[in-house]
């Protein structure tokens, strides 16, 4: 085998050209479907071939085909970009090459706990013949939601939606009448910042409500959770502490690589009863925890890693300077954008998420819409997505990587604007 240093070396090297190129390339992939699936169609040789060899040729292949949601004008999806702390700390975790699911070497913890209070053990005879849980959700959940149930095997059928406020918000008597329709063991789902407004369920008068009716109240906080880091926006999640669990994601707005989410649960006996694992070759941590009592992953990264490195470069102040810095180019982006001529506000940020439209002098605001967003991509600047929201098509304006600047957000503003006026000279698209 090769001396690993030189590889390392050109990896190094290849990471540093691709990000200080970050600022000057263009957002979307440019490479497309067909020319990856060439380059990278390689026979297969008898013979070895150098390592610092397969990775040039690797970062050759792959050239055009990365999108660049590290870079500052990714507006897209909710996906943070690495925080040099974090990024190199996810190179360590590689390298130690450790499992983390030994100190040696969400929804499943609800699942147990509703229905162990109704004398059902899950784990042992399954959901088979246990009483049927149902979950409440708003009309604005996320699709995870309902790839959990799935996953459970509860089925997307005990989902049942409930309409929200004109502020994207879950009313008391809303949930009020679902909660006394039946009596059947509840989860509720209740929202810290949704995914198309950003919207805050009142977590203060809900999950009282909730917990008198017996139900478990879990946070869908992927990337709102952090907002109670701010001092400017930490009132938005009042009450949320009373809840029985909550998720988040370190590589949304912390900033960490990919694949770090996190789930916390109020009571860990329903919690570790879903998830523990025995057998009589695995080495107990004793005093330690090992993370394979807490997870679905037997095997898993050092995730652990990259956000205590985060945590640690940014500081509380740090962390909060990030988060209200977002939330503000958000804001500048969402009514930049929206004033523009030929687009429109949907809705403004009261966080980091802001929406607006594009309007088509034939009225099919729906296909000018989805057809400018695919131009403004196209164009490179920068990166956004589409969604629908209370029926019409939007334009999706999410920030949370902590390299976005207002230099970043005039520049998108203006290729925005630029994308416009070239749909209007050439008629309704």
């Amino acid at each position: 085998m090769d001396d690993p240093t030189e590889v390392l070396h050109r990896a190094f090297s290849h990471a540093l050209d691709y990000l200080e190129a970050l600022d000057s390339s263009p957002v979307a992939a440019t490479s497309t479907l067909a020319e990856l699936r060439h380059r990278l169609q390689i026979p297969l040789t008898a013979a070895p071939t150098p390592a610092a060899t397969v990775i040039d040729d690797l970062v050759t292949a792959t050239a055009g085909g990365q999108l660049g949601s590290a870079g500052g004008r990714f507006f897209a999806w909710v996906i943070g970009g690495a925080l040099p702390s974090a990024l190199a700390a996810d190179w360590l975790a590689a390298t130690w090459d450790v499992n983390a699911g030994l100190y040696a070497c969400g929804p499943a913890a609800a699942r147990h706990g509703l229905l162990a209070a109704r004398g059902w053990d899950v784990e042992a005879n399954g959901l088979a013949g246990s009483p049927p849980i149902r979950l409440l959700a708003t009309e604005q959940h996320h699709g995870s939601i309902n790839r959990a149930l799935r996953i459970l095997g509860i089925g997307t059928r005990a989902l049942q939606p409930l309409a929200t406020d004109e502020n994207g918000r879950l009313r008391k008597a809303t949930l009020d009448r679902a909660l006394k329709e039946s009596d059947s063991p509840t989860i509720l789902v209740l929202d810290a910042g949704d995914l198309n407004i950003g919207a805050y369920d009142p977590f203060a008068e809900l999950i009282p409500l909730a917990h008198e009716a017996g139900a478990w109240v879990h946070i869908d906080g992927a990337f709102g959770l952090w907002a109670r880091a701010s001092p400017r926006y930490r009132h938005l999640a009042d009450g949320v502490e009373r809840a029985d669990s909550w998720a988040t994601d370190a590589h949304k707005w912390l900033n960490t690589p990919q694949d770090n989410g996190i789930a916390i649960v109020r009571n860990r006996e329903p919690h570790r009863a879903a998830m523990t694992i025995s057998a009589h070759y695995l080495v107990a941590g004793g005093d330690a925890r090992d993370a394979l009592d807490w997870t679905p992953e037997w095997t898993r990264r050092a995730r652990g890693y990259p956000i205590y490195a985060a945590l640690r470069e940014l500081g509380r102040d740090g962390l909060a300077s990030l988060i209200e810095r977002c939330c503000d180019h958000c804001m500048a982006l969402t009514l930049g954008i929206g004033g523009l001529a030929g687009a429109e506000l949907v809705a403004a940020p009261s966080l980091n998420q802001g929406l607006v439209r594009f309007l088509a002098p034939d009225g099919d605001h729906d296909r000018r819409t989805d057809a400018t967003i695919a131009a403004i991509n196209a164009e490179g600047t920068a990166y956004f997505s589409g969604t629908t929201f209370r029926g019409q098509r939007a334009m999706r304006i999410s920030v949370v990587n902590w390299r976005t600047s207002e230099a970043d957000v005039r520049r998108t503003i203006k290729a925005v604007e630029r994308v416009l006026a070239d749909g209007f000279r050439d008629g309704p698209n």
